[in-house]
């Protein structure tokens, strides 16, 4: 996806104008009209982590600029997001009974490629080899020798 469309789309998830469609994780997610858009019913609108990859997107243009390409060919090559460690707090319930309270962080992992120009073939001058014989090379190969 060209950069320039993912900070738009991001930008309509935060204002409700695009959902993300939730293919895998999707039980209890509710039904939107806004999924039709990508072949399927569940979506939802999930904020935080649209500031976050717009945050990264916005990181990685700097990046980008700072190399000397062009920002407006980059196109986002590979996006993959990853569990981490989670962190341990605990919570005191009733009773005196402790339960976990535990953080669900991620790795955010993106590759940016700038987009080659398509370059137009260069005709080729269309020249016809006449197929010579099998006989006739070994008639031409013989008289070379001699």
């Amino acid at each position: 996806m060209h950069i320039r469309k993912a900070n738009k789309y991001l930008k309509d998830v935060m204002v409700k104008h695009q959902c993300v469609p939730f293919r895998r994780y999707n039980g209890g997610v509710g039904r939107c009209a806004q999924a039709k858009q990508h072949n399927w019913t569940q979506g939802r609108w999930p904020k935080k982590s649209a500031e976050f990859l717009l945050h990264m997107l916005k990181n990685a243009e700097s990046n980008a600029e700072l190399k000397g390409l062009d920002v407006d060919s980059l196109v986002i090559e590979h996006i993959q997001v990853n569990k981490a460690p989670k962190m341990r707090r605990r919570t005191y319930r009733a009773h005196g009974r402790i339960n976990p309270y535990m953080s669900s962080p991620c790795h955010i992992e993106m590759i940016l490629t700038e987009k080659e120009q398509i370059v137009p073939k260069p005709e080729e001058e269309v020249s016809q080899k006449k197929k010579i014989s099998q006989k006739k090379l070994k008639k031409q190969k013989l008289m070379a020798r001699e």
